[in-house]
């Protein structure tokens, strides 16, 4: 999923799942931010403080996605929540939608509400929560599940996009960069391109297995917000049984529904932009008010108002600790995914027999 589900769809879950607008914020921004934060290592204070982070997510053509080892720190625990199910790891390691692993890691973020990162540990959870449906049938790790073979993608939309580009061959063209990706980075979903991120894509393809997969994303969309309302209402109540929450109603739903299948640029920052209209018209009944805009990096970021920091990476000058890092959501952000991935890779999945980390 892109900036416009986790970001924008989120935020508009936590509202109408109890949230505070500015409680709402932070766990949508902690949602979005999983797939900003690349930045690993030691953040090196100038009075000598250390604090310890974890890049959260890689670019597509990062050296990391070939490093099988490496990877798993980062997709596993983050973006391809294994499932546990089936025969071997190749197959235990596949990520389904709304696993029983993927609704514990939701029990635990609620068990960790009163925790002054209670916010962020649960943005931090929907993320990986809801790309259980985006992402089901791939994997973190390198596995044939990951190989894709004949894509094709029946949404308009997108062959409208390439005709107007003059390049009638789109399915060849994506089959190709398809077949590239899966030797070259044989984990995660890269091999399928964009459509396990668009809400409105119909596609079909073959994985190495020679399997035969079809997907619908509308309706798996719709259900992964409705579940992340319910994962809301349940951290707001304190309820770890949160799949017995009320979730949407039906008029929340049928504005769901018409917003994502209409929503079709190929663009996630003008499909947010969309998302961002709908939340200030009053689309969604009940909730009429502005989306603050998202900074991922630079002047304005969270990582900047903490540290001082404006480069995308650490930059060349050592930042000042002080209290106000300690109050920061920088800090609770990162504190939050430390958790969240001890969590995952050292007590969900080896209790279920299944050591990735």
């Amino acid at each position: 999923m892109n900036i416009d589900f986790h970001y924008g769809v989120v935020y508009a879950m936590a509202r109408l799942g109890g949230l505070s607008p500015a409680d709402a914020l932070t766990a949508a921004h902690a949602c979005q931010y999983v797939d900003d934060a690349t930045t690993p290592g030691l953040l090196d204070f100038n009075g000598g403080e250390l604090f310890e982070r974890f890049a959260t997510a890689h670019s597509m053509f990062d050296y990391h996605n070939a490093d099988d080892q490496g990877n798993r720190l980062t997709w596993v625990p983050f973006h391809f929540l294994p499932a546990g199910k089936g025969e071997g790891l190749e197959q235990r390691a596949i990520c389904r939608p709304n696993s029983d692993v993927a609704k514990d890691i939701v029990r635990r973020a609620i068990e960790h509400h009163g925790a002054d990162n209670g916010l962020h540990r649960l943005g931090v959870t929907l993320h990986t929560y809801v790309d259980t449906w985006a992402h089901q049938g791939f994997s973190g790790i390198k596995s044939d599940y990951n190989r894709v073979e004949h894509l094709e993608a029946e949404d308009c939309t997108h062959m409208q996009w390439y005709q107007r580009l003059g390049q009638f061959t789109a399915h060849l063209v994506d089959d190709a960069k398809s077949e590239v990706l899966s030797r070259a980075f044989p984990l995660g979903h890269g091999a399928a391109l964009h459509y396990p991120d668009q809400p409105w894509a119909s596609w079909t393809y073959t994985n190495g297995k020679g399997e035969i997969v079809k997907r619908v994303n509308l309706p798996d969309f719709i259900d992964a917000a409705n579940m992340a309302c319910r994962a809301v209402q349940g951290y707001v109540a304190g309820k770890t049984d949160f799949e017995n929450q009320p979730g949407l109603s039906k008029m929340h739903l049928a504005a769901l529904e018409s917003l994502l299948a209409t929503n079709t640029s190929i663009d996630e920052q003008e499909r947010l932009e969309v998302v961002r209209v709908a939340i200030a018209d009053g689309r969604f009944v009940g909730l009429k008010e502005v989306l603050p805009a998202y900074i991922a990096k630079g002047k304005g970021s969270w990582k900047h108002i903490a540290t001082g920091i404006e480069a995308d990476d650490d930059g060349s000058v050592k930042p000042v600790w002080s209290e106000d890092f300690e109050r920061a959501d920088y800090r609770k952000f990162h504190d939050a995914v430390k958790e969240h991935r001890f969590v995952v890779t050292q007590e969900i999945l080896p209790e279920l027999g299944l050591r990735l980390a």
